[in-house]
């Protein structure tokens, strides 16, 4: 029996339909009111634990008789300081309780889902980062990637108490999924034309298929204590708006964001965002992650693990059918 947290979400309902297809007897741990439809006919052929990774009598009640454990579930948020507790709290303290958890019910191993972020990164970084890196305080971190960082030294510990587990960090996933979630709000963005401008920087992006298939890989080939990037091509942003635009026939705008006045946008927003009390249109963490470049290798999870990527180019043109 297999437990998946975060299985309603966009990466978890992948991983499940996965496991179910290969005839896996499968239990996903979700909150009472959690959307099914991304699992589709997989919802019917799980069984269902409710509860929630931030509540641990609830987690450690879905772990009876469970020997593979893959932990997906996470927050998402890039709204500034103000998501930092809660980004804390599931991420970091979600991971804590999944992973202690899976050592007093005795189950045989634990794939925790980190994320690229995880791995940290300084302004200036030209070299491709490699799992290697170790972590440095620097402003280029959000509050997410301080969140996923203390999950994984949180894995660490539960390692250091007897827990047999192993990391994957997936870089920015798209696929198709929820229209107004994850990537695919990026996504609708360009069908709609309503892009107002292109960063200037860069990333590492994967699908979400070939994501799944690494977590998989990662449980039975993966190293107790490692972690494994999971990742495509590294491209720029205008690559990424670009292949997109082609594969749904949209139309991009020419002007390209550079760091400078992003960062005075997204200082405006946030003034804003205060007085009138909503979440502002950009932050200053996402001006800086959108105009900088950041390039990642892949070779360990494509040699130890057997991972394949597909081109990002055959993931758009996966995106634009799922919409047409």
């Amino acid at each position: 029996m297999i437990l998946v947290t975060g299985a309603t979400g966009f990466l978890g309902a992948t991983l499940t339909r996965q496991l179910i297809t290969e005839g896996r007897s499968v239990r996903i741990l979700r909150r009472e009111n959690s959307k099914l439809d991304l699992l589709g006919d997989a919802a019917q052929h799980v069984d269902h634990a409710i509860g929630d990774v931030t509540n641990y009598p609830s987690v450690r009640a879905a772990m009876s008789g469970i020997q593979h454990v893959y932990h997906a579930a996470a927050y998402v948020g890039f709204g500034g300081k103000k998501e930092e507790e809660r980004l804390i709290e599931i991420n970091a303290g979600g991971t804590a309780n999944v992973a202690d958890a899976t050592n007093e019910a005795g189950a045989e191993r634990m794939v925790h889902v980190s994320s690229i972020a995880a791995i940290g990164r300084q302004r200036g970084q030209m070299e491709p980062i490699t799992e290697n890196e170790e972590w440095v305080t620097s402003k280029e971190n959000s509050s997410y990637a301080t969140s996923k960082h203390l999950a994984e030294m949180e894995i660490h510990r539960a390692i250091a108490e007897g827990l047999d587990a192993v990391m994957v960090n997936p870089a920015l996933i798209f696929g198709p999924g929820r229209e107004d979630e994850n990537t695919m709000a990026i996504v609708k963005k360009v069908q709609d034309g309503r892009v107002p401008a292109i960063p200037s920087g860069g990333t590492c992006v994967v699908d979400v298929d070939d994501v799944a298939a690494g977590i998989r890989a990662a449980m039975h080939r993966g190293t107790k204590g490692d972690r494994y990037i999971l990742g495509g091509d590294n491209i720029s942003w205008a690559e990424i708006f670009g292949t997109l635009a082609d594969a749904m026939d949209a139309k991009l705008p020419r002007l390209t964001l550079t760091r400078g006045p992003a960062m005075a946008m997204a200082a405006i927003s946030e003034t804003l965002s205060k007085l009138v009390r909503i979440k502002p249109l950009i932050t200053r963490e996402t001006a800086r992650t959108a105009t900088s470049t950041y390039l990642y290798c892949n070779n360990k999870a494509v040699e130890e693990l057997g991972c394949t990527f597909r081109p990002f180019r055959e993931t758009a043109e996966r995106i634009a059918a799922s919409l047409r």
